[in-house]
């Protein structure tokens, strides 16, 4: 009777509990399912696009964690003219070997064509190990700490290289590359602003929890990588891209040309001996668009350190430093993803065009914040920022998807996107050498996007004007 009294009792109490249970699991799973929908849209699951977007979420997450954990140490946690001197010495220790590690990056990776998920894999692998390797370092802030962090440099911007090659290749139908990018950049972006505060919340446990974090995730992305399809190994017609254009040789956007008129001439061209200039380079607009790309990225780099050093030491009217860096750092987040936005529904209509109006913004922005120079213009040009860096990289993409033929666009992807990481790197050191005066790195900043806009414009117009009406990139 008892027996039987105590398992009647205990069908509600079973009951009750299973339905707490689903009540807890079901947000979760809930939240995965409406984020494996978003990534495996309009054919993107088919054709293994969401796999790399939800791959390069995880590294997007892993690297913010490192960041959060390097930052803690060699920027938060000692005196503003002691942390100047370190990150002086980390510039001198990571970016400089980078800056003449960077230009072999792209050309080295050119040649393993057919191991780009091994290659991948092998990137977050060694991000893992890596973690771990400075986890020891963190605490004391040892010189061992800085090649770690080289490795863990070095390692992001293969995969950076890898990842623009291989998106190519996983073009669902009817699915612009310019889309493609949007939805891997998004991804990235909402991975970092989800992992950020869960890095600062693992700090506070231990300075080198972020790193076991990011151990974790990185490891998690080397499985994830090899879940790509084996397309992205495949090299079948790909020749080598070179960012110059041959001496003497005119590239014009009828020869590169994907319609049948361009593979004509082009087949003409072969039967008469003729050099093929549509497959040995990119294309003027090309090169125009990323000299202008290159100022946004130099800018990119010279904001976060200039910044970082400028409002610990000299915060925004009002504000605490920790404020008036999250006001900055915020800004630009929301920039960056509107940029995206903005591209992706825009689908690189004239991106000669958006490139040269999206430089004229981000100057113009730069000039009054030199001459304004507050609150409000150091959070407009933070924001300008990231939605013109955005903007205008994802029109270059529309370019060198437009005026790159097929079988050189996966080496073009990995030589520009190498280029603009070695701008990057010299608007940071430029950014950590430069007096902490508001005016006067509001002035460099907008000197540095003169110069883009001085190198590029007149180019990018001049292509503009002989190719109008612009191929709708679809």
């Amino acid at each position: 009777m008892t027996s039987a009294r105590s398992h009647k009792d205990s069908g509600p109490l079973r009951r009750a509990g299973r339905a707490v249970g689903h009540a807890l699991h079901k947000p979760f799973t809930g939240t995965a399912k409406g984020i494996r929908k978003a990534t495996h849209a309009h054919g993107a699951g088919e054709s293994g696009l969401g796999k790399l977007i939800e791959l390069h979420a995880v590294n997007g997450a892993g690297d913010v964690m490192i960041t959060v954990a390097l930052a803690s140490t060699v920027f938060f946690s000692v005196p503003t003219d002691e942390a100047r001197g370190r990150v002086a010495l980390y510039l001198a220790v990571t970016m400089a070997p980078f800056t003449l590690l960077a230009p072999v990056i792209g050309p080295l990776l050119d040649r393993l064509p057919h191991g780009r998920r091994a290659a991948m894999a092998g990137a977050m692998l060694a991000r893992a190990v890596l973690a771990i390797t400075m986890s020891g370092a963190v605490a004391t802030g040892g010189l061992e700490l800085y090649p770690a962090a080289l490795g863990v440099l070095v390692c992001s911007k293969a995969y950076g290289v890898v990842r623009s090659a291989v998106v190519p290749r996983l073009l669902p139908p009817r699915f612009s590359l310019v889309k493609a990018n949007s939805r891997v950049t998004l991804a990235g972006l909402l991975a970092t602003g989800v992992a950020a505060p869960v890095g600062v919340g693992l700090q506070t446990v231990g300075p080198g929890w972020p790193l076991y974090g990011a151990c974790v995730i990185f490891l998690g992305g080397t499985v994830l990588a090899f879940t790509l399809p084996p397309k992205v190994d495949s090299a079948k017609g790909e020749r080598k891209a070179q960012l110059v254009p041959p001496h003497g040789v005119a590239v014009s956007r009828s020869d590169s040309g994907r319609g049948a008129g361009g593979r004509a001439r082009r087949r003409d061209r072969d039967r008469n001996g003729e050099k093929r200039p549509g497959l040995r380079s990119v294309g003027p607009s090309v090169l125009n668009g990323l000299q202008a790309n290159c100022a946004h990225r130099a800018l990119s780099g010279f904001l976060i350190f200039f910044l970082a050093f400028l409002l610990r030491e000299h915060p925004l009217a009002g504000q605490s430093a920790a404020v008036s860096l999250g006001i900055a750092g915020v800004a630009a987040g929301v920039g960056n993803a509107s940029g995206t936005a903005v591209g992706s529904w825009l689908r690189a209509r004239a991106p000669e065009a958006i490139v040269v109006s999206v430089l004229a913004l981000a100057l113009g922005v730069a000039v009054l914040a030199a001459l304004l120079f507050g609150t409000v213009m150091v959070a407009a040009l933070s924001a300008t920022a990231g939605f013109t860096l955005a903007l205008s990289k994802l029109s270059l993409d529309a370019m060198i998807q437009r005026d790159v033929p097929e079988e050189v666009r996966s080496s073009a992807f990995a030589r520009s996107e190498t280029v603009l990481q070695m701008a990057w790197v010299i608007g940071g050191g430029i950014g950590i050498a430069l007096p902490l005066n508001g005016v006067l790195g509001m002035s460099v900043a907008a000197g540095i996007l003169a110069l883009g806009a001085a190198t590029s414009v007149r180019g990018l117009l001049g292509e503009a004007r002989r190719a109008s009406p612009h191929p709708r990139v679809a």
